[in-house]
Formats: C-alpha cells, sequence, structure tokens
C-alpha cells in the first residue's frame, strides 16, 4: 500500500502545492484542515481517493491526533499573519505546532516537516516572531530529527504579498509601504514545496534550513518591480515606524471594540514590528544549496499572475500596440 503523508495547512497557500508534489510521488495525502469542504478543489491532485481533505482543528489533542492515525509523515503548513479569535499566534503556531509533534511521536511517526520563517526569535519583540520560535523548540523536543524550513517572504499566484500590493495599486496614485528600505529575500512557493517533498521522501538532513530566492531587495524596489509588470506609475510613499505603528494600535482597537467582527487585515501592530527587521536568510545557515534546489527568480512568475492587475488586463500587450499604431 502507498505511504500516507498528513498535511496539516494542506489547502493553504504551501500546504497546497506540498500535496500536489506528495500525491505525484504517489503517496496518499491527507489535507487536515478546519474546514474540509472549502478544501475539495485538493481531491483532482491524485487518482480518486488519493488526496482527501478532513478535518483537523491544531488546537485540539483529539482532532489532531485522529488527523495523525496510520500516517507515516506530517507536515505542518499552518500558520498565521494576524490574529483572530480563537486563533492566536501562540495558540497556533507554537502550540499548535508543538501539539503535532508532540502527538506524532506518540503515533510512532519518525519523518516531520515543519514550515516557519526567517525571523523566528524568542527574544522578538514580535509576537508572531516569538511564536514562530517556541513552534520551533516545540517540534524539536518532541521530534528532535524534524526539518524545519524558514522562508522568507513566498510569492506565487495565491500569495497575500504581490497580489495585495498589486490590488491596493489601483486605488490611487499613491501606493503606502511600511519600511521601504526593510529587505527580504522572496521565494517561490513551490521552491518550498519541493524542499518539503525532499523532507518527506528522506532525501535532507535534518536541522533548520532558511529559504531565500536569488534576490535579495529593499521593500521599495519589490513594489517598483511589481508596478513594472503590471505597467502602472505609483509614488511609492514610505511611511514611518511611528506612525505605522500608531496606525495599527488603531486598527487593532478597532478589531478589539468590534469583538473580532471587524478584522484588521490592513496593518497591525505586531507587524509594523516585524518590518523593522530585514527578512533574508541567514548565509552560515543551510539552505537551497544545502538541498540542490535552485531557486526560482520572481522575474520568471510574477508576469505569469499578475497580469489582471493591469489596466488593460489579458488586453494589455495588443492595446499598448494598437496604440502604437495611431497616427
Amino acid at each position: 500500500m502507498s505511504k500516507l503523508v498528513t498535511i496539516f495547512g494542506g489547502s493553504g497557500f504551501v500546504g497546497r502545492y506540498v500535496a500536489r508534489r506528495m500525491a505525484k510521488e504517489g503517496w496518499r495525502v491527507r489535507v487536515a484542515v478546519r474546514r474540509p469542504n472549502e478544501a475539495l478543489f485538493v481531491r483532482p491532485y491524485g487518482v480518486v481517493g488519493q488526496v482527501e481533505p478532513i478535518l483537523a482543528n491544531l488546537r485540539d489533542d483529539t482532532s489532531v491526533a485522529q488527523a495523525l492515525k496510520g500516517a507515516d509523515a506530517v507536515v505542518n503548513c499552518v500558520g498565521l499573519l494576524s490574529e483572530r479569535g480563537r486563533n492566536k499566534f501562540a495558540t497556533v503556531q507554537a502550540e499548535g505546532a508543538a501539539r503535532v509533534a508532540r502527538l506524532a511521536a506518540a503515533e510512532g511517526i519518525t519523518t516531520m516537516v515543519h514550515i516557519s520563517a526567517i525571523g523566528a526569535d524568542a527574544e522578538s519583540d514580535s509576537a508572531y516572531a516569538r511564536s514562530k520560535a517556541e513552534g520551533e523548540a516545540g517540534v524539536l523536543e518532541h521530534m528532535p530529527n524534524a526539518v524545519i524550513l524558514r522562508p522568507s517572504v513566498i510569492f506565487g499566484p495565491e500569495d497575500d504579498f504581490f497580489n495585495r500590493f498589486a490590488g491596493m495599486s489601483r486605488l490611487g496614485p499613491i501606493l503606502p509601504v511600511v519600511g521601504a528600505d526593510t529587505k527580504f529575500q522572496p521565494v517561490y512557493v513551490d521552491d518550498v514545496a519541493k524542499a518539503a517533498e525532499m523532507a518527506v521522501l528522506g532525501q535532507a538532513a535534518p536541522g533548520i534550513y532558511e529559504l531565500g530566492g536569488p534576490d535579495v531587495e529593499s521593500f521599495r524596489d519589490l513594489m517598483r518591480k511589481m508596478l513594472g509588470v503590471i505597467r502602472r506609475r505609483r509614488l511609492i510613499l514610505n511611511m514611518p515606524f511611528w506612525l505605522a505603528g500608531l496606525m495599527g494600535w488603531g486598527l487593532d482597537l478597532i478589531q478589539t471594540l468590534s469583538l473580532g467582527l471587524i478584522h484588521n487585515s490592513m496593518l497591525t501592530r505586531d507587524q509594523a514590528r516585524q518590518l523593522r527587521r530585514d527578512n533574508v536568510a541567514d548565509p552560515d545557515m543551510p539552505g537551497f544549496e544545502a538541498l540542490g534546489i535552485a531557486p526560482v527568480a520572481m522575474e520568471a512568475v510574477l508576469d505569469e499572475y499578475l497580469w489582471p492587475y493591469r489596466s488593460g488586463g489579458q488586453y494589455a500587450e495588443i492595446k499598448e500596440s494598437a496604440e502604437k499604431l495611431r497616427p
């Protein structure tokens, strides 16, 4: 019988790429998510019955244990960009990750891959970064041979980075950013999935890998690149950190006073703190080179999914050519 991998968050941005790769390898894939009815799109990744979404909640022991039943390997892709309701950084990214590792070990599973993030730091003033570090520690406590992947900001068709700012560029002549000089090393989502696949297949040594793409650029330069792809001219306005913190505080307060009915998806205080620090892979840490993976450059991918944000959409090039023919 084919081997079975349980992927927590297997319908999310990174998880779906891992699920697709494992299905192509012939593994049975159990996609563990909170809303399996919204994850039915993963089924066609394999033959009938090969890829199945199931209900699982990272905050509950019984739910996680059931999702791990009979699995040969586990991949944890669950992560939060901001807190909402009962989904807090501490409960999901720290306690949840440790719970998966503890129950996987109890089930006799010996292979685990955990998706963390560059910047994970137990001493950070960012709750996000602290919870990522605590999650790593919890995983290694119960699964010392786990592979932990720390990607920089991830790009791809479903990303919440380039898509978000490309959408914002439609709203006016100014594109505000926080930390315009902060450096990032964007990594293609399928490269991260390939690293996870190698780890599940036993082709990666246990340990922590920091994953960054071939280019290191400032936030400002990334926005210029994005604007070039969608062919829009916008003034990139750098928002001072003190103002970003104040804005984040106000938006967080609105979310609190509304009892979570209004979710702050724009900018939180914690995100403003994170943007003070570069998000670049440590050259002294193992990365793609240690895995034998040549990471894909942004230029090879951005045009494939950002074209809807052009004024002419899919007809932008035809429209531009026609304008050049006018007398």
